[in-house]
């Protein structure tokens, strides 16, 4: 019994040491820009997920709703990672002809097509 809980706060040890290692590695190498990028991502996964478990768990009425607003956060999600991918100075040689002020563009005109088609799927 001694054994496998010493062994259990050995591995409990070793994951925190390494999520913290990530964490100071993450804060230390990555920019702002995609810094601010990545929190905005998360924030739009976290929304579709309270939609889904709300969706699961207390009703689904109207659909449609549900539907518009998963698949807005699902669009975006993509839209924003493509932007991400688009402006990360290591992906420079994949996007070499695209600009951060493009890419951006691209951005917010997708996101304005996105949401157009998502208002007028809620009827």
């Amino acid at each position: 019994m001694a054994i496998a809980k010493a062994s259990k706060t050995a591995v409990a040890s070793e994951t925190s040491a390494a999520l913290s290692a990530m964490w100071k590695s993450y804060s230390q190498n990555t920019s702002d820009r995609l810094q601010l990028i990545d929190a905005f991502l998360v924030s739009i996964m976290l929304s579709g997920i309270v939609q889904f478990v709300y969706c699961v768990l207390v009703t689904s009425f109207p659909f449609n709703a549900f539907l518009a607003g998963f698949a807005s956060c699902v669009g975006q999600f993509v839209l924003t990672a493509s932007l991400r991918a688009q402006v990360n100075p290591e992906n420079h040689s994949e996007f070499n002809d695209v600009s951060p002020e493009r890419a951006f563009a691209d951005f917010a005109l997708g996101s304005i097509v996105l949401h157009f088609f998502v208002y007028n799927f809620l009827g």
